[in-house]
């Protein structure tokens, strides 16, 4: 997907300011999403699983204290942000975890029973 169709949300039509950076991995029991979220305060972050879909939420608020100074250059992109990410496989958003540290939002996704594969014995 290209960086511009991320940043538009086809639901309701907005485009965001700005759009984390995802990587979505798979083992054989989960399914494990990293974000890049700098600079957010992890009470800014909203993270929601549902079948095979993610949805991460939030906002970045830019400092707003200007007193006694000059911004002469501002390139970090502020406000909030949607990313709902199509999993590999259907999870059990209930027994989700979800830790930020270090500006990086790691959520872990057991996947469902259904989901997880199954032997079948060869007569």
């Amino acid at each position: 997907m290209t960086y511009e169709l991320a940043r538009w949300d086809p639901v309701h039509g907005d485009i965001f300011l700005w759009v984390p950076a995802i990587d979505v991995e798979e083992t054989r029991d989960e399914v494990i999403v990293t974000a890049e979220l700098p600079g957010m305060a992890k009470e800014g972050i909203k993270v929601q699983a549902h079948g095979d879909t993610l949805t991460i939420t939030g906002e970045r608020r830019r400092e707003t204290e200007t007193k006694d100074k000059i911004v002469h250059l501002v390139e970090r992109s502020y406000g909030t942000f949607r990313r709902v990410l199509g999993l590999p496989a259907e999870v059990d958003g209930g027994r989700a975890k979800a830790a930020y540290e270090q500006g990086v939002l790691t959520v872990r996704l057991p996947k469902s029973e259904q989901a997880k594969p199954k032997e079948i014995a060869v007569s």
